[in-house]
């Protein structure tokens, strides 16, 4: 038998909270029952209302998401605030949340690990601020910004947004998945050819563009949630045999047209 308590201890000896950022709110989010047999998990890049009760409806034990559910303080425990209706929710059905977040962003095989080798990049070393090494610095066989962006496109479903010479050589190149604004000096400091991320901010990147890096934007949902899935699906089923591993069908509440 698995339990919530069994599962969070194995994730947190691969993933500790060492790894995570000092702002960062991660880890066990929502448990009633730590002592809770575990027969469902479902993964999940947000745990939004939607998601929240397709767990419940379908009989889930645990949630593992890649976004914290509690990131600020809660205020109060009350329907007349929004922040605590998930997880009141989730904790009167018995369901457990576990939010990795920049700690699995950082950690040897996470997310931006699992992003490079899904889009085929070969991982020289973590790079990013100091306390916040969640980047990695990679090599690509040689390719330009519209080869590169035409990959990422391909292999993710996403809808690529560059800045920069399309044209432009690339043979380094800096990644994070999510939220990359506050790493693209990092990526030029590195001297990377290209910087893959989810949300770069227009003028960041504009300036980046200047100094010949070329800034692709790939979308925040689009660069983290398949190497969640498939990262957090293959530890699970091969740690837990008894525990079957379903990707919420919710999807992502935001659509590109």
């Amino acid at each position: 038998m698995s339990t919530i308590k069994d599962i969070y201890s194995f994730l947190d000896g691969l993933y500790p909270r060492t790894l995570s950022c000092e702002w960062d709110n991660d880890g066990l989010m929502v448990c009633r029952n730590s002592e809770r047999e575990v027969k469902k998990v479902l993964l999940a890049l947000d745990v939004t209302r939607k998601v929240a009760d397709e767990a419940i409806s379908g009989g889930y034990d645990l949630i593992i998401s890649h976004h914290p559910l509690i990131f600020r303080p809660l205020k109060q425990l009350s329907e007349e605030y929004a922040g605590a209706l998930i997880p009141m929710k989730l904790f009167s059905a018995g369901v457990s949340v576990i939010s990795l977040h920049t700690r699995f962003d950082a950690g040897e095989g996470g997310i931006n690990d699992t992003l490079a080798a899904l889009l085929g990049l070969d991982v020289i070393s973590p790079f990013g601020p100091d306390g916040e090494k969640c980047g990695r610095l990679c090599t690509t066989s040689e390719t330009t910004a519209h080869g590169l962006c035409n990959k990422i496109k391909e292999t993710l479903g996403a809808p690529c947004v560059l800045c920069g010479n399309p044209e432009k050589e690339i043979r380094t190149v800096a990644l994070l998945g999510g939220d990359g604004k506050s790493f693209i000096s990092e990526a030029l400091k590195v001297g990377a050819d290209a910087f893959v991320t989810g949300a770069s901010g227009y003028n960041a990147a504009l300036e980046a563009a200047d100094r010949e890096l070329a800034v692709i934007d790939a979308g925040h949902y689009h660069t983290e949630f398949l190497p969640l899935v498939q990262r957090m699906t293959s530890l699970i089923s091969s740690a837990f045999a008894d525990v079957s591993v379903a990707v919420s069908g919710a999807g992502c509440e935001i659509s590109c047209f």
